[in-house]
């Protein structure tokens, strides 16, 4: 439905992509419209963009982000000691019992499936503790964006996101020094380590009847190209909901690898991400979590290479990390000016 920006409700959820006169992208299909975006679409000059009503339920209505977050952050926090149980369960049973997982993952899933705009809390949520819970819960959470960003369906989102959380239940049979311990490894430790996506198929079919969150948490360190474990399969041969689980995880590895390194790990993260959507994961997947992360820099400061600080105006749809960018009164192209590079976002 075609809508003046002025009109626009929150909550609205762009149909389409939304790019500017110049054709320079502006904000990616599937985003969740509030303040922060229609002053945006104004700056840039947009008068109409397609949306269809937001999802939003009545206990959601009002909220600001700030509220949102609140919600989300006391509904993970809820959701994370659930999943502890489970995890015990796995530890001390061998397996767990399946409704346990609807039961103890319910308070996350009730919120995050009504308001979808979530990327700033995932960079928020990438400054919490790394423990083993912690990350298992912020892979769900991612994800369950990426499916949605890619089309799948609301069930099918909730289903990829359930085995997200589940991917590292095989790290109960690990040795409880290995669980948390992030190396470097020897090669005894390396080996034991590895057994987890194993031990986490046998666990899941164990206590599902649905094989397919056993074949996630076997195939999460799988590979495009071939170099993964533990089978060394190849794209054709990993389940879909795999391929995004790998790239969920890899997100959530490196924001926490880079914590305490200052705001230029953040881009450095998805950089990292993006090079690897060229050969070890799935490009398609990649390219998803990109396009809908980094539209959320525009009006953010900047770091250049030439030690320049900058403003981020628009996103350069065939480049993502060379946009334009405002220096004081002139603009700068990034995609025209090639030894000039973004070193650094202040979020």
């Amino acid at each position: 439905m075609k809508t003046h920006v002025m009109e626009l409700q929150d909550g609205d959820r762009l149909k389409d992509d939304v790019f500017n006169r110049a054709g320079l992208h502006v904000l990616p299909k599937g985003t969740s419209i509030h303040k922060e975006e229609i002053a945006l679409l104004i700056r840039q000059s947009i008068h109409y963009v397609d949306v269809e009503p937001g999802e939003d339920g009545d206990s959601l209505s009002g909220l600001d982000r700030e509220d949102f977050a609140k919600r989300l952050k006391d509904n993970f926090e809820r959701t994370l000691l659930g999943y502890q149980s489970i995890f015990l369960e796995a530890l001390t049973a061998g397996k767990f019992n399946e409704s346990m997982v609807e039961e103890k993952l319910k308070p996350l899933f009730e919120i995050i499936d009504q308001k979808k705009d979530v990327v700033s809390l995932l960079i928020m949520f990438g400054e919490e503790d790394g423990n083993l819970y912690n990350h298992s819960l912020q892979v769900g959470l991612m994800a369950y964006y990426i499916a949605s960003w890619l089309g799948y369906t609301r069930e099918e989102c909730l289903e990829i996101s359930k085995a997200g959380c589940l991917h590292d239940i095989g790290k109960s049979r690990l040795k409880k020094e290995l669980r948390n311990y992030t190396g470097p490894f020897n090669e005894a430790q390396w080996d034991e380590v590895k057994r987890h996506t194993r031990y986490g198929y046998e666990i899941i079919r164990d206590s599902m009847p649905d094989e397919v969150p056993a074949l996630v948490a076997l195939q999460h360190h799988e590979r495009e190209d071939g170099t993964g474990y533990p089978q060394g399969l190849r794209a054709d041969e990993i389940h879909p909901y795999a391929k995004i689980v790998a790239v969920a995880n890899t997100y959530v590895e490196l924001t926490t690898r880079d914590k305490g390194k200052g705001k230029a790990g953040l881009l450095s993260m998805l950089r990292e991400v993006y090079e690897l959507g060229f050969g070890e994961l799935n490009e398609k997947v990649v390219q998803a979590l990109t396009r809908h992360l980094l539209p959320h820099f525009i009006g953010k400061q900047a770091q250049l290479s030439n030690g320049e600080t900058a403003t981020i105006v628009w996103n350069n749809p065939s480049d993502f990390f060379r946009p334009l960018v405002q220096v004081k009164d002139r603009f700068r192209d990034l995609s025209v000016e090639r030894e000039i590079e973004l070193k650094e976002i202040f979020i």
